[in-house]
């Protein structure tokens, strides 16, 4: 019976002891828990806050997104240029009236009394002496009676050459000479045609010629050849006129 008395004892100190245990154990972690909470909070903030400041660098400048936001002030603009000075007037100066000019009296005056005798007007002095009795006042001395006052007029100028062909029919050859043959395109054993172009005057005579188709040793020969020919005379409305013909002359070495 006393064994069984103590056990329940023994159970309720066992639980008292387990009790305090129990808030000693929560009283020991309530002293260490606050301080050591302060003291992390405070490092926190001393890195968070303090360690920040101590190494902050020169600030990036703002970004064009940023610099957007923020508008420059624009400076006043430049006043206005002045009015420019009015122009100077024109001076006017006034006109002189103009002087009037002496109006000449005309000497000539209608005669009072009618003349007895009216006397012919005596010719014109032009500087001439002599003159042709009956001749024109004014003519050229040494002209004719009843002549034309300022003389004949000027010669009609030369008809212009006309080229043979359709009614104009090529003139008849005259007088020919032969061309020389030269010794140097004799010696070169040149031959060949030169084609020549002439102008024959009214009075049947050469007047131009120049070459059409060349051979440089026989042009000349050609030329003075053809120079001396004569052609019977052109008439066009039984006029002699110029004409202009193509002539050949032929070179062949024996």
């Amino acid at each position: 019976m006393a064994q069984q008395a103590q056990q329940p004892r023994m159970q309720q100190r066992l639980f008292e002891d387990l009790l305090d245990s129990d808030v000693k154990v929560h009283k020991t972690k309530q002293g260490y828990t606050l301080p050591v909470s302060i003291g992390i909070h405070v490092i926190v903030l001393l890195v968070v806050v303090i360690v920040p400041l101590m190494t902050a660098e020169t600030l990036p400048e703002p970004t064009s997104v940023v610099k957007a936001f923020f508008v420059e002030p624009q400076a006043a603009p430049p006043p206005p240029p002045p009015p420019p000075p009015p122009a100077p007037k024109a001076q006017v100066q006034p006109r002189s009236a103009p002087t009037p000019q002496p109006v000449e009296q005309n000497n000539f005056t209608a005669p009072v009394v009618t003349p007895d005798e009216v006397r012919p007007d005596e010719g014109i002095d032009l500087g001439v002496e002599g003159g042709v009795p009956g001749g024109v006042e004014g003519g050229v001395p040494g002209g004719v009676v009843g002549g034309i006052v300022g003389g004949m007029p000027e010669a009609p100028p030369p008809p212009a050459a006309v080229r043979v062909g359709g009614q104009i029919k090529q003139p008849t050859k005259t007088k020919d000479v032969r061309p020389t043959y030269p010794a140097i395109a004799q010696s070169a054993r040149v031959q060949g045609v030169v084609i020549i172009e002439a102008v024959i005057g009214p009075n049947g005579r050469v007047q131009d010629a120049k070459v059409l188709r060349s051979i440089p040793l026989l042009d000349q020969a050609a030329l003075d050849a053809v120079r001396q020919w004569e052609f019977t005379p052109t008439l066009l409305n039984n006029v002699p006129v110029p004409v202009i013909m193509t002539v050949t002359v032929q070179f062949t070495l024996s």
